[in-house]
């Protein structure tokens, strides 16, 4: 049985159920509780919080697959993610405050599965990409 890749990304882009514990419910319907992503231990009440801060990025937010892979127990998912940037923006550099710019993510996942939910994530985004995008940092020339 495939993974459900779509079902994965609404929970990260549609709006969560306003209360807390069946938000993360939701959640550990696909994931275990805790999850690792990148190497640390995530709740399903930390996966909530940061579903809801990335819901208020962008204003209608726009999912496009790439790629799927499976096999072995793993799922490769590379999408992008993006829309009109209306909400400030977490990033490897510090946040990006609103800039009301169409702001696309690049993202690649690999989710390790166990009783088909993820019990592990590993989880790369261009976010440099993004933010030369829209003026947020400056490239040198080559």
């Amino acid at each position: 049985m495939a993974f459900d890749v779509d079902r994965l990304l609404r929970l990260w882009t549609d709006p969560l159920p306003d209360d807390d514990a069946a938000a993360a419910d939701a959640f550990r319907a696909l994931y275990t509780d805790p999850v690792r992503v990148n190497g640390a231990e995530l709740t399903a009440a930390d996966l909530v919080a940061r579903a809801r801060a990335l819901q208020r990025v962008f204003e209608e937010p726009l999912r496009e697959v790439l790629e799927v892979v499976e096999g072995d127990g793993k799922v490769a998912v590379a999408f992008r993610l993006g829309g009109r940037q209306v909400g400030p923006l977490a990033t490897a550099a510090g946040p990006l405050a609103a800039t009301g710019q169409h702001l696309q993510l690049r993202v690649i996942d690999v989710l390790t599965l166990t009783d088909g939910r993820i019990s592990a994530i590993t989880m790369v985004a261009d976010e440099l990409g993004a933010l030369a995008a829209v003026g947020a940092v400056r490239l040198p020339l080559a």
